[in-house]
């Protein structure tokens, strides 16, 4: 069965980025030219992705905003003849079929990707978390990597990269039973451990692709770390009734999802637009003394 759905969770309150995020998302704050989710939805849409749900929550209206047509500002970019602008604008609108799920409680992350079940039904789906921008120049969007292995192995595939120790606490953690290049097949998962408690340096990163028997999974998988539904604890448990693999995915991951790591990922795609001359330029011109 093919990958045709991808769930967005995007109803969180972004505590990080308090006060900004008081009243605009962080899945709304803009990285050079764009808001953080709408590089998840074009990595979505350039991986075969056809619908994509985007779970949010009370008072994230900005979100369905951006998305949708704006005649106003488009019958004004028209009369002033910024036929490029209006052209980027009309694009937003039209980049594929995006329907909302409204997440009343955060109950944590597997709860958000449990509020999309009855609109993702009985087949496999992708996972995107926005605040991990990844991207890969003039390759295969990391997605659509995973979809590819899902296909190959016919088993819900995880995204992995390997961190330093130091900062396996941040992350869900893979236990690997057996590597074969970049594709590892998973024995276990620990979500946050501790640095001494770590199975491996292998972290899982914001990209999933799961099989529907998450669902089931989820409705009966316990509030966790931070008295949430993890998503990694369902995983977890999956991984005793069918395969989950884990897939060293190549290309660049930045960390938007923290006041410094959005800093450092608006520096680095600065660097791959068409302003990187004069974003080096400045760079360099700055006086970077203690």
């Amino acid at each position: 069965m093919r990958v045709r759905k991808a769930v967005l969770p995007a109803a969180g309150f972004g505590t990080r980025f308090l006060p900004a995020s008081k009243a605009v998302p962080k899945e709304m704050m803009p990285l050079v030219d764009r808001p953080i989710i709408q590089y998840a939805i074009e990595e979505a849409v350039a991986s075969g992705i056809e619908q994509i749900i985007i779970v949010i929550a009370i008072g994230h209206s900005a979100i369905e905003d951006h998305f949708d047509s704006n005649p106003t500002l488009e019958r004004w970019l028209e009369e002033r003849g910024d036929i490029e602008m209006l052209r980027a604008v009309r694009h937003i609108s039209e980049i594929g079929t995006i329907a909302f799920v409204h997440q009343k409680e955060q109950l944590g992350l597997g709860h958000a990707v449990l509020m999309a079940k009855e609109l993702v039904g009985d087949e496999p789906f992708a996972v995107i978390l926005s605040d991990d921008v990844m991207v890969n120049p003039g390759g295969m969007p990391v997605t659509s990597q995973l979809i590819d292995a899902y296909y190959a192995h016919r088993g819900s595939v995880l995204a992995l990269q390997r961190v330093p120790p130091d900062d396996v606490s941040r992350y869900g953690i893979a236990a690997p039973r057996h590597e074969e290049g970049r594709l590892i097949e998973i024995e276990d998962l620990v979500e946050k451990p501790g640095v001494g408690d770590a199975p491996s340096d292998l972290a899982v990163l914001g990209r999933y692709v799961l099989s529907p028997k998450i669902f089931d999974v989820l409705e009966t998988t316990p509030r966790g770390a931070g008295g949430e539904i993890q998503l990694t604890d369902a995983i977890r448990t999956l991984s005793h009734e069918q395969p989950v693999l884990g897939l060293q995915f190549e290309g660049e991951r930045h960390d938007a999802g923290t006041r410094l790591g959005w800093l450092k990922a608006s520096i680095a795609l600065a660097l791959q637009s068409d302003d990187a001359d004069e974003i080096r330029s400045f760079v360099r011109g700055l006086d970077l003394r203690d």
